[in-house]
């Protein structure tokens, strides 16, 4: 679903409805600072019967491990066992400008809160000393706590958002999935080797582990027209999305072999130039990120991200309506048909 509600509330529940009926396992509802997710996908919940509902994300600054938790538990239930809880830190310019929570070292944040978060959900009584969470606090009446809601899956996945080496690892050591973007079938193997590194130090290092790919989707004969709605989003994200010294998904791109292109994109952004800064995206890249063009490509391409790895595909589709949404999704299931990889 991406960022929901400036449509109103029936657009969420309309794709999520037909996703349900054409096949789709899950249906993703992120947040940045508009719509909360927890809010839409309670909605998405009541108004779907067998497609999972995921967070993609629930931020880490936004909560406390401990209401995640609560959260996470209480829409399992409610869905009766279809929530994926997604984690994620966000950006420095949302975590200190919207939460007022410092960014610095995410890595070790992430790896607390998550800690906490399974402490919680597996019902034990809740206790940790770290860096950056101290539970309960030492000085004062509080005392470890345990979850009183029985969760409705003792084995409730858990997602991290990733982007950068150090960070998929660590993805791959404490989460069951990772929540990938701008992912290119073309530059995953430094990818995979991130998350092995990451598998190698699990807990359970054997158990199946996910990797969701959000992938932009845009249909038609003409390549170049079908990227240009796909534009302004990967502009705003390499160019716009972190300050000029740190910018996850610009260094990202860089890391993709497109460094020139990257630091244009981020200049142009970065002065205001948002429009020159969108036609400065290479069509390689949106093309290596995306899926772009006829469905018989669409249908080759899905066979590159299946091969790269990709468990869960998550298509995001860049119609202007709601009826070229809905087309979007139909158009995907059948190419995902005519590929070979539904059987």
């Amino acid at each position: 679903m991406g960022y929901v509600l400036s449509g109103g509330a029936d657009e969420p529940v309309a794709l999520a409805q037909e996703a349900e009926r054409l096949g789709y396992a899950v249906a993703w509802v992120a947040e940045a600072y508009g719509s909360d997710a927890v809010s839409v996908l309670s909605y998405l919940a009541a108004t779907t019967e067998h497609i999972d509902v995921g967070a993609a994300v629930l931020q880490i600054p936004a909560r406390t491990p401990a209401m995640t938790a609560m959260t996470a538990a209480s829409l399992d239930l409610l869905s009766r066992g279809r929530f994926r809880l997604g984690l994620g830190v966000s950006g420095p310019q949302v975590s200190e400008g919207w939460h007022g929570v410092r960014f610095a070292k995410p890595l070790t944040r992430t790896r607390e809160y998550v800690e906490i978060v399974r402490t919680a959900l597996a019902r034990e009584s809740v206790r940790h000393e770290g860096e950056f969470f101290t539970l309960p606090l030492p000085d004062g009446p509080g005392k470890a706590l345990k979850l009183s809601l029985h969760p409705y899956r003792d084995d409730l996945p858990i997602y991290v958002a990733a982007v950068g080496p150090k960070n998929l690892e660590l993805a791959g050591e404490i989460a069951d999935g990772w929540l990938a973007i701008f992912f290119s079938p073309e530059h995953a193997d430094h990818l995979r080797a991130s998350i092995a590194a990451g598998r190698g130090r699990a807990a359970v290092p054997d158990i199946p582990f996910d990797v969701a790919a959000t992938v932009p989707v845009s249909f038609g004969d003409d390549l170049a027209a079908c990227a240009d709605p796909i534009r302004s989003y990967a502009a705003l994200y390499v160019g716009g999305m972190g300050s000029r010294e740190q910018n996850f998904y610009n260094q990202l791109a860089c890391r993709m072999g497109f460094e020139g292109e990257a630091a244009r994109i981020q200049d142009l952004f970065l002065d205001g130039r948002h429009r020159e800064a969108m036609a400065a995206v290479p069509l390689d890249f949106i093309d290596q990120t995306s899926l772009i063009g006829p469905r018989q490509r669409v249908a080759e391409r899905l066979h590159a991200f299946a091969e790269a790895g990709v468990t869960t595909l998550t298509i995001s589709s860049f119609a202007p309506d709601l009826e070229g949404r809905i087309e979007d999704l139909r158009q995907v299931a059948a190419a995902l048909e005519a590929s070979g990889l539904a059987d």
